[in-house]
């Protein structure tokens, strides 16, 4: 129960990594602020974190939307009256190489993960500050730093989340706020189970422990990095990916 009494937001938890994550700080003792667009998936999530007998709070949110986040945030503390943990984690993709990327799908991509991640943070943060205590944790990808074939805007999103964590970990580091990103390799989520499997393949053979990885797993490193037990850890860069970025 390392997380026993905080409060916690998870975006993008209704399915994937952002789901085992809320179930998973749940699991160690933490209420959990389910964030998710799509409200059947974010209510599936919220009840089988009650159904554990953990307790947890849905909102639908578009991160993109700073209005949005902001009123978020506001009925957040209205209710459980402070935040504790931020895991910013929703994302998606409309994979397109360099010539054929749209205009429209660059600023939705970006939009989702990094105006959103740096929406999430800016509407924590002063409460965050006021408290002096904090523990935010950004999800980028392995294509953050290898950048990917057909994943022009979704590399870029993410590349920049881990240049905007190490920003913010500098700046929030004097009011003992711990701001650290994360980067999965191939994880089982559903985008990956439709994938191809030809596609599948190539990746498993580009990993050096030569499987996929599960969403638990990186949810294992987050909650660690929710907890006081990685209170001396600041803007690093975890990767969970099996080894394929070596």
């Amino acid at each position: 129960m390392r997380l026993k009494g905080k409060k916690a937001i998870v975006t993008g938890a209704g399915q994937g990594i952002g789901r085992s994550v809320a179930l998973k700080i749940a699991q160690e003792g933490g209420d959990v602020v389910v964030a998710e667009m799509n409200r059947d998936t974010g209510a599936q999530t919220t009840r089988e974190i009650q159904d554990r007998g953990g307790k947890a709070m849905f909102v639908a949110l578009d991160v993109a939307d700073l209005r949005l986040v902001q009123n978020m945030m506001s009925q957040v503390l209205s209710v459980w009256k402070r935040v504790d943990i931020l895991v910013n984690n929703a994302g998606f993709d409309r994979g397109a190489t360099l010539l054929k990327v749209k205009e429209e799908d660059w600023k939705a991509v970006l939009g989702v993960h990094l105006k959103g991640t740096l929406n999430c943070m800016q509407a924590v943060a002063p409460h965050m500050i006021e408290n002096r205590y904090g523990k935010i944790i950004n999800i980028s990808s392995i294509y953050g730093k290898s950048g990917g074939i057909a994943a022009i805007s979704y590399s870029a999103a993410k590349g920049g989340i881990i240049g905007l964590t190490k920003s913010v970990a500098r700046e929030l580091g004097r009011y003992q706020i711990n701001v650290n990103v994360v980067l999965p390799g191939l994880i089982l989520t559903p985008t990956i189970a439709k994938m191809a499997d030809k596609y599948k393949s190539m990746m498993i053979d580009q990993t050096p422990l030569g499987r996929i990885g599960q969403p638990e797993e990186v949810a294992n490193v987050v909650t660690f990095l929710a907890s006081d037990e990685a209170s001396f850890m600041t803007g690093a860069t975890v990767e969970v990916s099996g080894g394929s970025n070596m």
